[in-house]
């Protein structure tokens, strides 16, 4: 079953460009990863999804019902945790988490409670005196006191140490093995490659690509690295080879295309090393911005 439906969704902010015709689903249980630079179009897109904002055109389902008409339903079953959190600056924390769970049914104090302790947050403190990395734990118990069925996280461990980081990652695996699916906006690739299945790069508000990352790493470029006596990058003039680079008696280069041409030009010389390996998201992600 999908979760989210996009369907051309668009949104223009007077003349300026927002997202354009953006199409993709995103099925239940999955961690869909959706990344592009600061500008490209993810807030924008998690906004609409939310109905925070309404589409110049185009449509978007959540749970199977159409977001403009049924949001504050949608709502109900929907964690976020937006960019940059603002919060009642006077307010303590547990006082702010407590109106959060309000607006929820059943009680989630003892969730809330398990959440921040995890996170290493301290309940009684003001958010005034927080710090932004701790503003940012608030929120992460924020969007998930609730036990929702779908949660978006856009550019979610701005402010995060590397430990608290490696904890949220590990709570975010927990919840999408007990059913939650996940939609998770990042420039950060090396996050996207750890926790998503499944990847959208957009791109000056369109997207470019949506494919597994498996499957976009091997069908991408490989890179190749030979070591040999006597190597010039002449010996290597084939086509699907670029970016061929000497150094210390190894050549390395990109490969796209059969690696069998590239095996059986390497089988008729003395070889002393060779690694074929996958390119990380990072250079498959720079490929679609150059």
């Amino acid at each position: 079953m999908s979760i989210i439906e996009v369907n051309n969704l668009t949104k223009y902010y007077g003349k300026a460009r927002g997202i354009v015709d953006v199409s993709f689903k995103e099925e239940e249980g999955e961690i869909f990863g959706f990344i592009g630079p600061n500008g490209a179009g993810k807030s924008t897109t998690i906004r609409l999804l939310l109905s925070l904002i309404h589409p110049s055109s185009g449509s978007a389902k959540v749970f199977g019902k159409d977001v403009t008409t049924h949001g504050p339903e949608i709502r109900r079953d929907i964690g976020y945790l937006p960019s940059e959190v603002y919060y009642y600056e006077g307010m303590k924390v547990i006082d702010l988490l407590k109106y959060s769970a309000s607006f929820y049914e059943g009680d989630n104090t003892q969730r809330m409670h398990d959440l921040a302790d995890l996170m290493e947050l301290d309940l009684n403190r003001r958010i005034n005196d927080l710090s932004y990395g701790n503003k940012k734990k608030v929120g992460i118990v924020q969007g998930l006191l609730h036990s929702p069925r779908l949660l978006f996280l856009d550019e979610p461990t701005a402010g995060l140490d590397p430990l608290m980081q490696r904890k949220f990652f590990d709570l975010i695996r927990a919840e999408n093995a007990r059913g939650v699916t996940v939609f998770f906006s990042s420039h950060i690739l090396g996050e996207v490659q750890r926790l998503c299945t499944r990847v959208g790069i957009i791109r000056e508000g369109s997207i470019v690509e949506i494919s597994n990352i498996r499957t976009l790493q091997q069908n991408n470029y490989k890179k190749v690295h030979v070591t040999a006596e006597g190597l010039t990058p002449a010996f290597f003039d084939l086509p699907g080879v670029t970016n061929v680079q000497t150094e210390d008696g190894t050549l390395h280069f990109f490969f796209k295309g059969d690696i069998n041409a590239v095996l059986q030009r390497i089988s008729g010389i003395q070889v002393a090393d060779v690694t074929i390996e996958e390119p990380t998201l990072e250079e498959i992600f720079m490929h679609y911005y150059e």
